[in-house]
């Protein structure tokens, strides 16, 4: 037997030799694809995280005049207070007519 026979791959191992290639790369290219995956939907979620951000901070703009809204109740309770009496008014008035 010579040096070169001997460094001779039968074919088994020809084949198992393809097979532990043709398996590598496609593991490599399942972790390229997740990795990719995981990139798209880190940079969605910073651009989802900056939009709450914003929506928050005009929340935030749209309740710093809370302080009115009491004082508009009061002018509504007024408004409604005073409808009621002209109600009434009426009512009693259109009751007079009516006899």
């Amino acid at each position: 037997m010579d040096a070169l026979s001997a460094a001779e791959l039968t074919s088994t191992q020809k084949n198992l030799w393809w097979g532990a290639i043709v398996g590598g790369a496609v593991v490599i290219v399942a972790v390229v694809a997740l990795l990719t995956i995981l990139v798209f939907l880190v940079r969605t979620i910073d651009r989802r995280v900056v939009q709450v951000r914003d929506t928050l901070k005009a929340a935030a703009a749209n309740t710093a005049d809370a302080a009115l809204i009491p004082q508009t109740a009061d002018g509504v309770e007024a408004v409604l207070a005073e409808g009621l009496e002209h109600h009434l008014f009426l009512g009693r008035v259109l009751g007079k007519v009516r006899s």
